[in-house]
């Protein structure tokens, strides 16, 4: 336990990190136990921790990812049918992009390609939902009870969500266009060295980051705001144990924004620190990263309303579940 406990709060959660930014304020004259202390030092530590956290998941993801091109992807799940395909697919999520605006552009590929309907929906909602990013991320805040559970209860909404398309029979649902495309990801991929693998994975961190680190600056902004300047009355009325709809509340709210795992970890972090339920907060972190308005936009390009309507059912039902299921067993847990 011990060395468990090093691991998470030193190296994930980098607590060593918060004291060296503390002790670097205070010698720059900067009250940290006052509010706009507090909030530097919340704002400096979060920024700092999340983006090497970042930079080394996505290095890693993506050199992961490299042996894996859609081609690949797509001849695996050919081998396996009904429950299992969707399994699959949903566990092929979690090593591609981490939010749905990346995934959606796969799903379609995926789709045109002639996969089941059902199984490129199980990729879809995993692969922002549950990727191996969020897996390193919520050990790093809540422990790896907490993380292994989300991810598990993650990879079960996309099997149950793609299965239940799949036995709707809604290809009829999908845009004309794409049920007419031919062999979308069929293109064979060149034999990549480890030294090309490494540039791919380098290169996909510059990227990535590049489109990323905004909203991590956002995400930390608004923790800040929270951990130091937010009463924790307020939170604990809006969503604590006293409001019984706060875990509906939490994704009505994560709907409309838009942002990834990365961005919403700091706000999690604060929420849970000022005393709201952990099923609440992993609630609005899966509707942010797998329901945003810009990523239901986008699909709505390649899906008809009913079925588009229908995967926002599905997934908002089971986000929701998995919110009140956490709350729970919260005691279990933190």
């Amino acid at each position: 336990m011990n060395i468990w406990d090093f691991i998470q709060n030193q190296l994930l959660g980098m607590k060593w990190l918060n004291a060296v930014v503390g002790s670097g304020l205070s010698a720059l004259g900067l009250d940290t136990a006052s509010r706009w202390g507090g909030s530097v030092q919340f704002f400096l530590y979060d920024v700092i921790k999340i983006t090497v956290l970042l930079c080394f998941l996505i290095f890693v993801i993506s050199y992961i990812q490299s042996y894996f091109p859609p081609e690949r992807s797509k001849r695996i799940l050919g081998r396996f049918h009904g429950l299992w395909a969707n399994t699959i697919a949903a566990l092929l999520g979690t090593v591609t992009p981490f939010c749905s605006c990346s995934s959606i552009p796969l799903f379609i590929g995926f789709t045109s390609a002639g996969l089941p309907l059902g199984v490129t929906f199980s990729f879809l909602i995993s692969s922002p939902m549950v990727d191996l990013g969020s897996l390193v991320l919520l050990m790093s805040i809540f422990g790896a009870k907490v993380a292994v559970i989300y991810v598990i209860l993650g990879l079960i909404v996309a099997v149950v969500g793609g299965t239940l398309i799949e036995k709707l029979h809604m290809e009829n649902h999908v845009e004309e266009f794409i049920r007419r495309a031919k062999g979308g990801v069929d293109i064979e991929a060149p034999n990549l060295t480890v030294k090309d693998r490494l540039v791919y994975a380098r290169d996909q961190v510059a990227g990535t980051f590049k489109k990323v680190f905004p909203y991590i600056l956002i995400g930390v902004g608004i923790g800040a705001v929270i951990h130091n300047w937010i009463p924790e009355s307020w939170i604990q009325g809006i969503l604590g144990s006293r409001n019984p709809f706060g875990v509906i509340l939490a994704v009505l709210v994560g709907v409309p924004m838009y942002a990834d795992i990365f961005g919403t970890i700091p706000v999690a972090a604060a929420l849970l620190a000022k005393g709201a339920l952990l099923g609440t907060i992993l609630s609005f972190m899966m509707a942010v990263t797998t329901l945003s308005l810009p990523s239901m936009i986008m699909l709505r390009k390649a899906v008809k309303p009913k079925l588009l309507g229908l995967f926002a059912a599905i997934c908002t039902i089971g986000i929701v579940i998995v919110g009140y299921f956490f709350n729970a067993i919260q005691y279990l847990l933190v």
